[in-house]
């Protein structure tokens, strides 16, 4: 009988580490399991050039990013968002009172470099902040589901709900930032300026020091859309029609055909395509007749997103404009190849289209100047340029906070400790 027992109990035992054994099995291939982080091996140092910009580098140290393969994270299906969040170092929480206070829009357009936007969407991300991506109806498939799955994580920034086929120079890429802005007229986080940006741009201020430029004094009610009225060298852009070539290039029409003069009898201006924006202006653009009009008139010019916000935010009816400005509004820190030995000791990377494609030695420049972001980066050509200024730029943000800093936020660590470079140096 006794036998009998031990015979029943051995064969419960076993029977029951097999159910849990099998279970174990079961939902280790039901269960996604998340990816390791990163180990700092696998990232290149920062170049000893940076040492300039980052205290502790001439001690001899080396420090190696958190996040050498970006695209990976993003293109990793199994990655839950909130472990997205935490491992490409997004900040979650509001580094002060006087942000969360005076939360900004920003518009993104983007077509291309991943790695390049979800960079700049970290440096400028805060969570009280908004954000409207308009992605090029171009773009490669698995770049639109890259940016979508990211944006996803976030409750404060989602996708322009129309995408444009963006051509430079053309009306679509004006077009593009209105989607946007009729999108973020609907939020209900209640923004006060506008600020749009390309992929290939960079903050040099940090969000609390935007916040304080943009309420300051010069600017608290005002529009910021550089510019001056159009000059002769500039007329045949609104004077002679044009056409779009979808997705290509802008071309005359005909034989130089003339446009009819502007509706309203405005002066037309010419300026930056880049802008800060109250939103009661926005909600002029969306709904006034005069905006309306322009808008209209302006879709046969070429590069109308250079005159249409300036030119509007000369007339008296437009709130907050700015009638007797001029180019007063540091919103781009750009290299034209016009203004070299002028505004500018020349490009140490090389010019596209006459703008420079910013290298590691233009860095003291770009920091000195101190516009709210530069323009431009390509993540191929000069990776060590914006390696350097994005550390800088995230030291500085955190140098700034009034909450604790969190240690997902850090981008780089000691090649021989786990310590961070913010902890050992800014917090020192």
């Amino acid at each position: 009988m006794r036998q009998l027992e031990r015979t029943k109990f051995s064969f419960l035992f076993c029977l029951g580490m097999s159910v849990i054994i099998s279970s174990v099995i079961y939902l280790k291939t039901r269960i996604p399991t998340e990816p390791k982080p990163i180990e700092p091996q696998n990232c290149k140092p920062f170049a000893t050039e940076c040492k300039a910009f980052l205290p502790g580098m001439e001690e001899g140290v080396e420090w190696y990013h958190r996040d050498c393969q970006v695209e990976r994270y993003i293109h990793n299906s199994r990655l839950q968002c909130s472990n997205l969040t935490r491992e490409l170092h997004f900040i979650t929480r509001p580094l002060s009172r006087e942000e969360e206070d005076y939360p900004l829009a920003f518009i993104l357009t983007v077509h291309k470099e991943l790695e390049l936007f979800v960079r700049l969407l970290r440096a400028i991300y805060m969570p009280q902040n908004v954000y409207c991506i308009h992605v090029d109806a171009k773009a490669p498939l698995e770049y639109k589901a890259a940016v979508r799955k990211l944006v996803s994580c976030f409750k404060n920034t989602f996708l322009s709900s129309r995408s444009e086929t963006v051509t430079y120079a053309g009306f679509s890429r004006l077009q593009a930032d209105l989607n946007c802005m009729k999108d973020l007229a609907k939020s209900n986080i209640g923004w006060r300026k506008v600020v749009n940006l390309c992929g290939q741009d960079f903050p040099v201020k940090s969000n609390l020091e935007l916040v304080q430029y943009m309420q300051g004094k010069e600017w608290r009610d005002r529009n910021m859309t550089p510019g001056v009225k159009q000059p002769e060298s500039m007329r045949h852009r609104t004077q002679l029609q044009h056409t779009e070539i979808r997705g290509s290039h802008v071309a005359l029409k005909g034989a130089g055909l003339k446009k009819s003069p502007p509706p309203h009898n405005l002066q037309v201006y010419f300026g930056t395509a880049y802008y800060a924006l109250t939103r009661a202006f926005v909600d002029f653009v969306l709904k006034s007749s005069i905006a309306h009009d322009l808008l209209e008139w302006s879709k046969d010019t070429f590069s109308p997103d250079e005159h249409y916000w300036v030119t509007l935010n000369h007339i008296k009816e437009a709130p907050g404009s700015d009638i007797d400005g001029g180019w007063a509004g540091d919103i781009r820190a750009i290299k034209w190849r016009d203004q070299e030995g002028g505004t500018h000791n020349g490009c140490k990377g090389y010019y596209i289209r006459d703008i420079c494609i910013y290298g590691l030695e233009d860095l003291p420049w770009i920091i000195n100047r101190n516009s709210m972001f530069a323009n431009k980066f390509e993540g191929n050509s000069f990776p060590e340029a914006l390696d350097c200024l994005e550390q800088w730029h995230r030291n500085k943000v955190l140098s700034q906070a009034t909450v604790p800093i969190e240690p997902s936020w850090l981008l780089a660590i000691q090649s021989n400790s786990s310590s961070s470079y913010f902890n050992s140096s800014a917090g020192a």
